[in-house]
């Protein structure tokens, strides 16, 4: 298959030239079109054989029309309706005193085309209606053949033309505009759809990851702090401590293993293959907790099967940081309840607690450096469309309500 061909790179040069200096383009089109003007001054369209050339000599009122006409268009760009009144001007002078008139009609066609390509539609057709309408008359009205000679009815039909090619030209320049322009605001949109999904996922892994963190972390000090207070009155008691420490560091650190290895590149063999956690697991959940000397009661219907794996981790989630903040600020004696219940096209969670500590610190506010929590399990909620509500009970302890829509579509599980 053969490949386009390119332009050569001084042509390339030249028109990027003529780009940056447009008037230096417009000095020559006026050079090129007052040669093709003095050159058809020559011609004489009534000869015995019709046209011929170099049978009659042009007037010099011609010549000196025909150089304000020419000289005229080197100022099309910057002045074009002025313009196209001096070329008509002269035009009309021309058909007016000269017999057979020279070509000089050729600079107004010339300036009409350049009005066309650079305004509106509406003002190029009364301007270019106009013109014709005036060259037209002249040409008829003053012309020594008849009326509806060529030559009358070529004024008319070129000033049409170039009002129609100017349009086009116009009308075209327009659309490779809206093309280019609705190009780059298509990769301006993509480029910000590309950064809120970036945005998106290093919130959702900074959630995971507080998530993993803070709950380990809490059962590991209250193991640890158990094992410094028994350890040399009840040893055993304090390697059971200890024991339970080490579980939930092992734990801790497969589940940070999981979810940094998400950030690993699909084709990576040491990327994690294990489920994600969820209400399945609820119960070693619940026993971590059990074991750290929090009593935890769980009330659910049957598991509720079917679920997508985000609605799955995400009140598995959240059961998991209301109850890391029982065990963090609930105080002494504390106890906490968990019920999970299907109802209708929803999944309802909710934890309690009725620990009356002093001071708790479930919610602070962001600026004071705390409430990643609480902020995480809205975050959850809100990206499934459910809602999350926590505050203080009436009589003492906390409260932890969240409703999460199951969604059955196609492709939701994902």
């Amino acid at each position: 298959m053969s490949t386009p061909s390119k332009a050569p790179p001084s042509y390339a040069r030249l028109r990027a030239w003529l780009r940056v200096h447009p008037l230096a383009f417009d000095a020559g089109l006026a050079l090129a079109v007052l040669v093709c003007m003095v050159l058809g001054s020559f011609i004489d369209p009534r000869g015995p054989d019709g046209h011929t050339f170099v049978t009659r000599t042009p007037e010099p009122l011609s010549l000196l029309l025909i150089v304000i006409g020419a000289g005229a268009l080197v100022f099309r760009r910057r002045a074009p309706m002025a313009v196209l009144a001096v070329t008509c001007s002269v035009t009309a002078v021309e058909l007016v005193f000269a017999v057979p008139p020279a070509p000089v009609a050729m600079s107004a066609v010339i300036a009409l085309y350049s009005i066309a390509a650079r305004t509106d539609r509406p003002t190029t057709w009364r301007v270019g209606l106009v013109t014709m309408a005036v060259l037209t008359g002249f040409a008829m009205g003053f012309s020594e053949a008849p009326w509806y000679s060529q030559e009358n009815l070529g004024i008319f039909a070129w000033t049409g033309m170039a009002a129609a090619a100017g349009d086009a030209v116009r009308s075209r320049r327009a659309f490779v505009d809206a093309i280019r322009e609705r190009a780059e605001r298509a990769e301006r949109t993509r480029e910000e759809e590309a950064g809120r999904r970036v945005a998106e996922e290093r919130l959702r892994i900074a959630r995971d990851l507080h998530d993993v963190v803070a709950h380990h972390i809490a059962l590991v000090n209250v193991q640890a702090g158990v094992a410094a207070h028994v350890m040399d009155k009840r040893p055993d008691q304090a390697k059971e401590a200890l024991a339970h420490v080490r579980e939930a560091s092992r734990s801790a650190l497969n589940e940070l293993r999981a979810t940094v290895g998400l950030l690993r590149q699909s084709g990576d063999p040491e990327a994690p293959t294990e489920p994600a956690p969820g209400l399945a697991v609820l119960d070693e959940l619940v026993d971590t907790f059990r074991n750290a000397g929090l009593p935890v009661e769980v009330a659910r219907t049957d598991a509720p099967a079917g679920l997508p794996a985000a609605v799955d981790l995400a009140a598995y989630r959240i059961i998991q940081e209301a109850l890391t903040n029982v065990q963090k600020h609930a105080g002494e004696g504390a106890k906490a309840e968990v019920s999970v219940v299907r109802v209708g096209r929803s999944v309802e969670v909710t934890v309690l607690d009725d620990g009356a500590g002093a001071g708790r610190e479930d919610a602070p506010a962001p600026e004071e450096g705390g409430g990643h929590g609480l902020i995480g399990m809205r975050e959850r909620a809100t990206a499934l469309t459910g809602s999350c509500s926590a505050g203080p009970r009436y009589g003492g302890g906390f409260r932890v309500h969240a409703i999460l829509p199951v969604k059955a579509a196609a492709g939701e599980n994902a």
